[in-house]
């Protein structure tokens, strides 16, 4: 049997942040990290097919924490470019600025009067307070005309869920909140101005996404690939490995989504199971397509609230670095949203894909597709419902109280991006050797912020 004190399943970028910080903290070889998959960075990871680069959908670093900017860079020094992002919303056959609140300009005009008078309306008129759903929220925030037409078509789109039941404790930086005067100027004008957290963003200039977990993961002690978990004795602090066989822990680090890590673990008492079961998401089917011609588009990423495309939105990889794509081709993902569990005949969907994007003049109809890539991203976006709190509270005490830490992205069920894990684990190494905050970062800070 082997044995460690600190045992991290998963070698995402929470994962290996922990195990980085736990070494850097004074841990040393005292750490075991295990992944299933031949290679690390879980989500944030970049597959290659004929020449091309594919990461997980568009994975983009938005850097805002001073220690988080300083590692990230450190770790990418001399491979990373900065950006300013071109985000743009097709709907109504036109292309419009992101975000939409504030950027109804090239709309036709009965839509923009619709969307201006119903944000002025709610300026100068508050409507009361409701339910505190989302729903609710985007009504008295937006007011209806940008509700119609964006905010909740796009959103149940994505959800695939009510969103009068969802909450907004998600929300966070992710939606920008334009003053009248900028939903005004951006009705009249070409407005420019750089709303949201990620007005800018930075890239790899070589490699894809892959090349912040690689380099993490060469700072990283005790990794472990092709190491799937089989299941987790809590009561024994024991897990068994593929390849490994049993491994004994002192503590435990859990990265993997929450429901796959409790389907692996026992015992869990009754409460812990109801609780389970009241996590919700959302999955994502990514299409990723080469293209044998350049520049297919100048824009980084695409929002389609309409029905009649089946995608929510698209991106160009090939622009965020011309190193993803072989010369003289572009590379694109496109993101559908799926419940759990639910299957699609992916011929059909990948030819409505396409054939949309030709649709709406993205692709043309001369253009060769040179390559092919399905991504499958279980449990992509956590549901955040009514249940979502009460349950992780529960789960939280029971794993709490047996040695075990669940951070990240999807082990701490949240929505959040890849500067937040690198810094999750940082905070739970400090927690771990008795050097930083007992609560998880989400709950330190009292408000949850999250991802691209």
């Amino acid at each position: 049997m082997i044995e460690t004190d600190f045992l991290v399943l998963g070698a995402g970028l929470a994962g290996l942040s922990t195990a980085h910080h736990l070494r850097k903290l004074g841990a040393g070889d005292r750490v075991l990290v295990v992944e299933k998959e031949a290679r690390p960075g879980g989500r944030a990871g970049t597959i290659e097919k004929d020449g091309f680069l594919f990461d997980h959908t568009g994975h983009l670093l938005h850097l805002h924490d001073p220690y988080g900017k300083s590692l990230i860079e450190g770790l990418l020094r001399g491979n990373l470019e900065t950006r300013e992002r071109s985000a743009w919303i097709q709907s109504q056959g036109v292309f419009t600025r992101y975000p939409f609140q504030a950027n109804t300009r090239g709309l036709p005009e009965a839509t923009v009067v619709e969307c201006v008078a119903g944000f002025l309306k709610n300026v100068h008129r508050p409507p009361k307070p409701g339910d505190g759903s989302f729903k609710d929220w985007c009504l008295r925030t937006f007011g209806e005309g940008i509700c119609r037409r964006f905010m909740f078509p796009y959103n149940e789109k994505l959800w695939r869920y009510p969103l009068e039941r969802m909450t907004t404790e998600w929300q966070g930086r992710f939606l920008p909140e334009p003053r009248a005067g900028e939903v005004l100027r951006g009705a009249l004008l070409d407005q420019r101005e750089g709303f949201g957290y990620n007005a800018t963003f930075r890239y790899p200039k070589r490699g894809g996404i892959q090349a912040l977990p690689d380099a993490l993961a060469a700072r990283t002690p005790g990794l472990r690939l092709n190491a799937a978990v089989e299941r987790i004795d809590l009561a024994e602090r024991v897990a068994v490995v593929a390849g490994l066989g049993e491994v004994r822990y002192r503590r435990l680090v859990n990265t993997l989504p929450l429901p796959v890590f409790l389907d692996l673990a026992s015992p869990l008492p009754a409460d812990v199971r109801a609780a389970r079961s009241r996590l919700r998401w959302i999955s994502v089917y990514n299409l990723n397509i080469g293209v044998a011609r350049p520049r297919v588009s100048d824009k980084h990423w695409i929002y389609f609230p309409e029905r009649k495309f089946p995608f929510y939105r698209a991106g160009f990889n090939s622009n965020f670095s011309s190193a993803v794509a072989p010369r003289g081709t572009s590379s694109m993902y496109i993101e559908v949203s799926a419940k759990p569990g639910e299957r699609f005949d992916r011929t059909r969907l990948e030819n409505r894909c396409i054939e949309s994007l030709r649709g709406c003049g993205i692709l043309k109809a001369s253009d060769r597709i040179a390559t092919r890539l399905w991504i499958d991203i279980p449990c992509a976006y956590v549901i955040y419902d009514r249940e979502r709190g009460p349950a992780l509270a529960a789960i939280r005490r029971h794993l709490g109280a047996r040695g075990v830490e669940t951070i990240g992205r999807w082990g701490a069920w949240k929505y959040s991006f890849m500067e937040e894990a690198v810094l999750d684990g940082r905070d739970c190494a400090e927690r771990l050797l008795g050097k930083g905050p007992r609560a998880p970062r989400a709950e330190a800070r009292g408000k949850l912020t999250a991802l691209k």
